[in-house]
């Protein structure tokens, strides 16, 4: 069987031959793998740096795919810790751990969406009680995550939302998503008045970010919520003592462990016809799975979705 290798943190996977899988638990099967997402979650277990790494080397990569089973039906799969991954012809599944889709979709799509979408999908659902009406800001908005956090927070009946980003030439798309207002990070001022933050860089940005929010809000006394979902500016934040008097603020993660895998797998339906009946925008882009090594570094800001 063809599969993208790693062997080493510091290198990216090379394409070559592996064993086949097996299924070994009582509720393992093996499926044909039709499109697996190069994801930031993928990319932090590959190189070691996620707190859920293995450290098991060699590994196949890829957290998650669109796979066929061995009766024809499409599933998507989120594979929990191993060392087995979907960048492979073939993987193994926990079937408990998928979901069933319909025939016609398109693989590609629903490989690229599912796992940026499904950060602030649960984080909303799972990690606090969202309503509809509330307000929104979300850091990062730029990235794959961030757009589709924006859709999200829409379809879960945000009044407001605010999205904030880096990168100029991506923040001109934001309005299109559903964003009510675009600011760089040195406005966060601006979003003084939400009721949710879905924070997708942390680090610097973060902990800069709290004082000009907390400080300028109309009444401090309203509960302030701030999800703390990924970190690509930094796995720690000097966040200052005064954040956390000042303001009615919870910091809170969303993640693997603070949410159960139960209850992860119970938002997977929900998202996968969303995504299936194209209510969520989704930028994708298929690349041959033996193209793994050149593409593993891409920033194109696309999700890439690798193919077999």
């Amino acid at each position: 069987m063809r599969a993208a290798v790693l062997t080493s943190y510091d290198t990216p996977p090379i394409y070559g031959e592996y064993p086949d899988p097996a299924a070994t638990g009582e509720h393992d099967i093996v499926v044909e793998v039709l499109a697996a997402g190069l994801h930031h979650l993928t990319r932090a277990k590959a190189n070691g740096s996620h707190y859920s790494s293995t450290g098991t080397l060699p590994l196949v990569p890829g957290v998650d795919a669109v796979v066929r089973d061995a009766t024809g039906r499409l599933r998507y799969a989120a594979l929990d810790d191993t060392a087995f991954g979907t960048f492979a012809e073939r993987t193994v599944i926990d079937v408990r751990r998928s979901v069933l889709l319909p025939e016609g979709i398109d693989p590609v799509r629903i490989a690229a969406a599912m796992n940026p979408g499904m950060s602030s999908w649960v984080a909303l659902r799972r990690r606090i009680a969202f309503q509809e009406g509330q307000r929104v800001l979300i850091l990062g908005a730029t990235g794959s995550a961030g757009r589709m956090a924006i859709q999200i927070a829409k379809r879960f009946g945000a009044a407001r939302i605010i999205a904030a980003g880096r990168d100029i030439t991506r923040r001109k798309s934001l309005p299109g998503l559903g964003a009510d207002q675009v600011i760089s990070f040195d406005e966060v001022h601006a979003a003084a008045d939400v009721d949710v933050v879905l924070d997708f860089v942390w680090g610097a940005p973060a902990a800069e970010a709290m004082l000009p929010i907390l400080t300028a809000r109309t009444d401090r006394s309203i509960p302030l919520a701030w999800i703390q979902i990924g970190s690509i500016a930094g796995e720690t934040a000097p966040i200052p003592s005064a954040a956390l008097r000042a303001a009615r603020l919870h910091i809170l993660g969303s993640g693997i462990g603070s949410v159960s895998p139960r209850d992860f797998i119970a938002e997977l339906p929900e998202l996968a016809a969303a995504v299936t009946e194209g209510a969520l925008d989704v930028q994708a882009r298929a690349v041959p799975l033996a193209q793994i090594t050149q593409a593993w570094t891409d920033r194109s800001g696309e999700r890439l979705v690798f193919v077999p």
